[in-house]
């Protein structure tokens, strides 16, 4: 287990993307669309970060079956999504499951939190292109 900070991302715009889970759906192609984009985003000096309550061996898997090359990190105590105001709870009608919701935050290069998106229901998915131009202004 490795904690990863904000702080170890000093200098540089992060992307917080909460998932609810590794090989659903909207899921994969949320966290598809993050790599497809990718490029771009660390052209901007943007980093991306996947979070999900899933464990590390799930997004171990997850990113290894999508390619992805940018971290996924593991909230198993649900720690980040109650931090960041990111859980959804009841996923797949699962009665007091609680999971992340769709949810993403840019935070900029001194550590501010510059843009929320919150879905209005895990089937939506954020604006990519609204992202990375947000990223691109904050470089």
């Amino acid at each position: 287990k490795e904690d990863v900070s904000l702080k170890d991302f000093s200098g540089k715009c992060v992307i917080l993307a909460f998932y609810p889970g590794a090989f659903t759906g909207v899921c994969d192609s949320e966290m598809c669309s993050f790599q497809d984009n990718l490029a771009k985003l660390n052209d901007s000096n943007a980093t991306v970060l996947g979070i999900s309550v899933d464990s590390p061996w799930a997004n171990a898997e997850f990113a290894s079956k999508y390619n992805l090359d940018f971290d996924l990190l593991s909230d198993i105590d649900r720690d980040v999504v109650e931090a960041y105001d990111a859980k959804f709870v009841g996923l797949g009608g699962i009665d007091g499951y609680t999971s992340a919701n769709r949810v993403v935050i840019i935070v900029d290069k001194e550590g501010i939190i510059r843009h929320r998106w919150v879905a209005e229901n895990p089937g939506v998915e954020p604006d990519y292109d609204e992202i990375v131009s947000i990223a691109q202004s904050l470089e």
